[in-house]
C-alpha cells in the first residue's frame, strides 16, 4: 500500500498543477480495449499505467482492493488463489477493473448482479483540483454512481473496492436449443430465478436457430465431459455450441458438460466471440481446424484488438452492445436482421439498478427490471456516411424500444440527442462541484464526427494531398490489415496489450 499511496500522491500533485494553470488534461492508462480512438497530447496527460496491482484480498469480508489497470485474468488468478471470485467477470481477459467500472460492462452473471459497476463498493478518486476522496454509496454518493459508466470524465480513479463470492472448480454448462428470440427469452426468464443458477447467456445463429447456456458453479465434474476453450486445439465456444445445438435440437433434450471455471469465464477470448472469422475472410484464408490451430496465437483478444486498432479497421467495424427490454427483443433482433443480416448475435440478460443507484450510462430511458443485451459485431458499410447512418439508426431504435447502449464504443448521437437520454444537469453540476472541467466530458469522449449525416446532408471535406494519400493507404486492401498484423506480431513477441502512444 505504501507504493500505491506515494504514486497517488504524485499523480494528485500533477493534477493540482494542471488545475492551477487551467490546463485541460486526459488520463493515460497504457492500454485499451475500447474501440474508440484515443486523442491526447504528451504534455497534457496523467499517466496511471503503473496502477496495475491487486493490493489486498479480505477473505472474511469477501472483498478486494484493486488498482484500476488490473486486467480480468490477473484479478481472477489472484482471487481464485484465495478461494474467491469476482461476482461479474467480463468475458475478455484484458478488460481492466477501471475500464469495467468507467465503461459499461456486463457478463453472464449480470442477470443476478447487474453491470460490473454494481459489484464495486467504493472508489478512490483524484478530483480535478488534486484532492483525493473516497466515494461510495455512503460518501460522495452522487459522484460514486455517476462516475460509474461516465468514461473517466469526473476524476482519476486510482483504487477500487470490489465484492467477491465463493469460487468453485467448474461450471456445469447446460446447452438448451431454441427456435426463436421469443423462445430464448422464455428460457432466460425460466432460469433467472432458479436456485443454483450462476450464469446465463445465449447465441442466436439465425431467426430460427439458437442456444441458451445455463452455468452452475460446482466442485464436481461430469465424468468424461470436461471441456476447455483456452488451448490451441480446443474449439471456439460459439462453434462448439453450434455443434451441440445440431445434436440436441431434434432430440428435444439438453446437453451438459463441465468447464474449468477460468476457461468458462474467458470462453470467448479465442476468436473474440466470432470476430476472428472476419479476419480469415479479410485475408481470404481458409477457415478450418488446421488454420485455426496454426494461427491460434493471433486469435486472442489482446492480439486481435491490437491489430484492429493498428489496421484502421476499427473505424468501420460495428462493435456494439445494445440492451433492450425482454418484450422488445424479438422486434429488435428481427429489425437487426432486416437491416444488416449480421449473425451470430450474443444474448446476455442484465439486471437494471434501482433508479437512484444507476450508473451514468444507464441513462433515463430504462423502465424494465431486466434488459437483454444484444451483442452485434461485424464489419459495417464501406461508405462512411452509410456507416454513420446505420449506427444512428441502431441508436434510435434502441431508444424507441426503451433500451440503452454501452458507451465503451463510439456514440453517433448529436449532442442534443445524447443529453435527451442522459441527465445533463446532474452530470454538469457534478463536473463543476468536483472540479472535473479540465477533463473531457463524457460526450466529448464518445462522440464521432457525424459528417453532416444527422442534419440530413453529407459533408465532404476538402482533403490535402497528405490526407488523400493517408486515406488511400488505409482503404486499399490489404495494406491496413497487413500493417495491423505486423504491429500485432510485434506486440505478441513482447507479450503486451495494445499500448496507447503517449
Amino acid at each position: 500500500m505504501e507504493t500505491h499511496v506515494s504514486t497517488v500522491a504524485a499523480l494528485a500533485s500533477q493534477v493540482a498543477q494542471f488545475s492551477a494553470l487551467k490546463t485541460p488534461f486526459r488520463i493515460y492508462h497504457g492500454s485499451t480495449l475500447s474501440t474508440r480512438q484515443s486523442s491526447r497530447q504528451r504534455n497534457h496527460i496523467i499517466d496511471v499505467s503503473s496502477l496495475n496491482h491487486v493490493l489486498q484480498i479480505r477473505k472474511a469480508e469477501k472483498t478486494v482492493l484493486v488498482e484500476p489497470n488490473v486486467p480480468m485474468d490477473k484479478l481472477v488468478e489472484a482471487t481464485m488463489a484465495q478461494g474467491l471470485l469476482p461476482k461479474v467477470v467480463m468475458e475478455l481477459p484484458n478488460i481492466t477493473v477501471g475500464g469495467g467500472f468507467a465503461g459499461t460492462s456486463g457478463e453472464s452473471s449480470s442477470y443476478k448482479f447487474g453491470l460490473f459497476d454494481r459489484t464495486i463498493k467504493g472508489i478512490e478518486l483524484i478530483l480535478g483540483n488534486g484532492d483525493i476522496v473516497w466515494a461510495s454509496a455512503d460518501q460522495h454518493r452522487d459522484l460514486f454512481f455517476t462516475a460509474a459508466g461516465s468514461c473517466g470524465s469526473l476524476g482519476v480513479i486510482t483504487l477500487l473496492e470490489m465484492e467477491l463470492m465463493d469460487a468453485k472448480s467448474y461450471v456445469e454448462l447446460e446447452y438448451i436449443a431454441v427456435n426463436s428470440t421469443e423462445e430464448a427469452v422464455e428460457q432466460l426468464r425460466r432460469h433467472q430465478d432458479q436456485a443454483g443458477v450462476d450464469y446465463m447467456d445465449g447465441i442466436l445463429y439465425s431467426m430460427t436457430s439458437g442456444v441458451v447456456m445455463i452455468g452452475r458453479l460446482t466442485d464436481d465434474s461430469i465424468t468424461g465431459k470436461i471441456r476447455r476453450f483456452d488451448r490451441a486445439a480446443d474449439p471456439w465456444l460459439y462453434m462448439h455450441a453450434e455443434d451441440v445445438l445440431k445434436q440436441i435440437e431434434n432430440e428435444k433434450t439438453t446437453y451438459k458438460e463441465s468447464v474449468p471455471v477460468q476457461s468458462y469465464l474467458f470462453r470467448y477470448d479465442r476468436g473474440v466471440f466470432w470476430s476472428g472469422l472476419r479476419a480469415f475472410k479479410y485475408f481470404v484464408t481458409p477457415f478450418n481446424r488446421i488454420t485455426r490451430y496454426l494461427l491460434n496465437p493471433f486469435m486472442y483478444s489482446r492480439t486481435m484488438v491490437h491489430a484492429l486498432h493498428r489496421s484502421g479497421l476499427a473505424s468501420r467495424t460495428i462493435i456494439q452492445d445494445y440492451g433492450v427490454p425482454y418484450d422488445a427483443a424479438e422486434e429488435f433482433v428481427r429489425w437487426t436482421d432486416e437491416r444488416t443480416g449480421i449473425w451470430p448475435l450474443w444474448l446476455c440478460p442484465v439486471k437494471s439498478a434501482p433508479r437512484n443507484e444507476r450508473s451514468f450510462s444507464q441513462g433515463n430511458n430504462i423502465k424494465d427490471e431486466i434488459l437483454l443485451d444484444v451483442g452485434i459485431w461485424d464489419i459495417g458499410p464501406d461508405d462512411a456516411h452509410a456507416f454513420i447512418k446505420l449506427n444512428r439508426d441502431f441508436e434510435a431504435k434502441v431508444t424507441e424500444l426503451g433500451g440503452m447502449k454501452c458507451l465503451y464504443a463510439h456514440a453517433y448521437y448529436t449532442e442534443e440527442e445524447f443529453w435527451n437520454i442522459y441527465d445533463e444537469k446532474k452530470y454538469m453540476d457534478l463536473r463543476r462541484r468536483y472540479h472535473a472541467e479540465s477533463l473531457p466530458s463524457v460526450y466529448d469522449k464518445v462522440k464521432v464526427d457525424l459528417q453532416g449525416v444527422a442534419e440530413g446532408e453529407s459533408v465532404k471535406k476538402t482533403e490535402s494531398w497528405k490526407e488523400w494519400a493517408y486515406r488511400q493507404f488505409w482503404s486499399t486492401w490489404p495494406l491496413g490489415g497487413l500493417y495491423g498484423v505486423a504491429s500485432a506480431t510485434k506486440g505478441l513477441l513482447v507479450k503486451s496489450d495494445f499500448l496507447l502512444k503517449k
